[in-house]
């Protein structure tokens, strides 16, 4: 949701910076490019969505993309050995996987004290390789109402891009996303899968050129 606001805040503005242009096949340029952006974020098209979110950031291309994931990784691996984060390696793309028992009270959206240290680490990874872009994604079981449950899911994931750009991650590679109960990776009929499906994770994303 706060991507989505995001976004329309940036056609509102690249529609203003259009009507400056001195011809229309300029401002058809301007408005065109953004509308590709918007376009992207609906059918979930990692390559539209660049356009906007992390386009102040440094660009990867060809075989370098693979090598620099490689080297995250590994990093991300040799940090967080321990934590209870899981690292997983999706083609180029990584995943951390922060079960909500080590990272958030129960019902609650602020991130437990004794949390502090392991996102630093993973701050400080994320700040050596500035060439990725970084989705929160917040989930939450299926105990209680469906709509308390993606508010939290979005406070969530909010409290963990709150965490990581006190921690220096530029704001322009973040973006966050509540799921809610709609994404269970576990059967919610027992307390060992709601205890899976209550977790947040971020998503790595080589910013490609």
């Amino acid at each position: 949701m706060q991507f989505k606001k995001s976004i329309i805040s940036v056609v509102v503005l690249s529609l203003a910076f259009a009507g400056c242009a001195s011809t229309n096949k300029e401002k058809g340029a301007a408005i065109g490019a953004i509308t590709g952006a918007v376009i992207g974020k609906s059918t979930s098209n990692h390559k539209n969505k660049r356009a906007v979110w992390g386009a102040a950031i440094g660009a990867l291309a060809g075989v370098a993309i693979g090598d620099y994931m490689d080297k995250q990784e590994q990093e991300f691996r040799d940090e967080l050995s321990g934590s209870g984060i899981e690292v997983v390696r999706e083609g180029d793309n990584l995943r951390l996987i922060m079960p909500a028992n080590i990272t958030f009270a129960t019902g609650q959206a602020y991130i437990t004290s004794g949390f502090y240290s392991t996102l630093d680490d993973i701050a400080r990874v994320l700040n050596k390789y500035e060439k990725t872009l970084l989705s929160i994604e917040g989930h939450t079981d299926s105990q209680g109402a469906a709509e308390f449950n993606q508010n939290l899911s979005e406070q969530r994931a909010g409290s963990v891009k709150q965490y990581l750009t006190n921690q220096n991650i530029l704001a322009s590679r973040l973006q966050t996303i509540g799921y809610g109960e709609s994404r269970a990776v576990a059967d919610n009929a027992s307390a060992n899968g709601r205890a899976l499906n209550r977790r947040v994770e971020i998503q790595i994303i080589p910013n490609q050129a």
